[in-house]
């Protein structure tokens, strides 16, 4: 029967009364392995074999003055946990910096914010004193060439009931009902309303507006209707050779003076039936962008 384990051994010995030690020696040598024993023996033959596997390689290494592998993996190890301590510290020196600096770092964008803010106010107001000044130059041979009061634009009616603008000058100023207007490039329309400080402009576009007209190249009258993009030249004889390209100029009336460019012909409505034919115009000013005008007062 088992009676004693000894030292990791289970011993097989009869009764110990009835044993002796020769007989329990015998025993001894009988004794036999567990499963859970060979593994433990294993694994320290295998620890024992390894360490001296790298003892031989570090007697090895210092007799032939190199190196040894285990001094190379150590150094390895070292040198990457210092550098990962060194990159840990490395941020959170950085992040401590950025914190610290976050509110001056606020304060210099809203500066950065504001300047940009002014920079651009005066870029607009640059581009504003630029276009005045094209504006003016382009006005100046028609206050040359026919006098008048020079007034600007400030406002379109709403929603385009009428094709008219509102000018800066009035009645105040000597501007009267029915005074011609005038661009750079020709004519704008008429004044159809004033109050003291402003007028009202009817465009030379718009359906009621009517203008004596002629075309410069043969002399042939008609009269110019609005025709809310364009202008139409109503009631020219039928026999007039008119061309696409001729220029049409103002009759001496009422608003203005004759010769002044209403627009340039882009087709000619011809029928077989009729007295008169009609040339549609290109108006000779870009009415959606005038700004300054001269006004033809009396």
């Amino acid at each position: 029967m088992w009676c004693e384990r000894y030292g990791g051994w289970d011993l097989h010995c009869p009764h110990r009364s009835s044993a002796s030690p020769r007989a329990a020696l015998l025993g001894a040598a009988k004794a036999i392995f567990t499963y859970r024993d060979e593994r433990s023996l294993f694994a320290l033959i295998g620890i024992i074999i390894i360490a001296a596997f790298l003892a031989l390689l570090q007697i090895n290494a210092q007799r032939s003055g190199t190196t040894s592998p285990i001094a190379a993996i150590a150094g390895s190890t070292a040198f990457f946990a210092q550098s990962a301590v060194t990159a840990i510290l490395r941020g959170a020196r950085n992040a401590a910096s950025t914190v610290v600096s976050f509110p001056a770092v606020i304060g210099d964008n809203a500066k950065l914010r504001a300047r940009n803010l002014h920079l651009e106010r005066q870029n607009v107001q640059l581009r504003q004193a630029v276009g005045a000044d094209a504006s003016q130059r382009a006005l100046q041979p028609a206050l040359d060439l026919y006098g008048g009061l020079e007034a600007r634009v400030i406002g379109f009616p709403p929603e385009n009931e009428s094709r008219a603008v509102t000018i800066d000058k009035g009645s105040a100023a000597g501007v009267r009902r029915d005074d011609g207007v005038l661009a750079g490039a020709g004519v704008v329309g008429r004044i159809d309303s004033v109050t003291p400080l402003t007028s009202t402009v009817l465009l030379v576009t718009d359906y009621t507006s009517r203008i004596p007209a002629i075309v410069r190249r043969g002399g042939w009258w008609g009269i110019a209707r609005g025709n809310l993009t364009s202008v139409s030249v109503e009631y020219v004889e039928q026999d007039a050779p008119l061309r696409n390209g001729d220029v049409v100029v103002t009759g001496e009336g009422r608003s203005f003076h004759s010769g002044i460019p209403i627009g340039t012909i882009t087709n000619v409505e011809r029928g077989s039936s009729l007295l008169y034919q009609t040339a549609v115009l290109a108006p000779a000013v870009d009415l959606g962008a005038v700004d300054r005008v001269v006004v033809l007062t009396k």
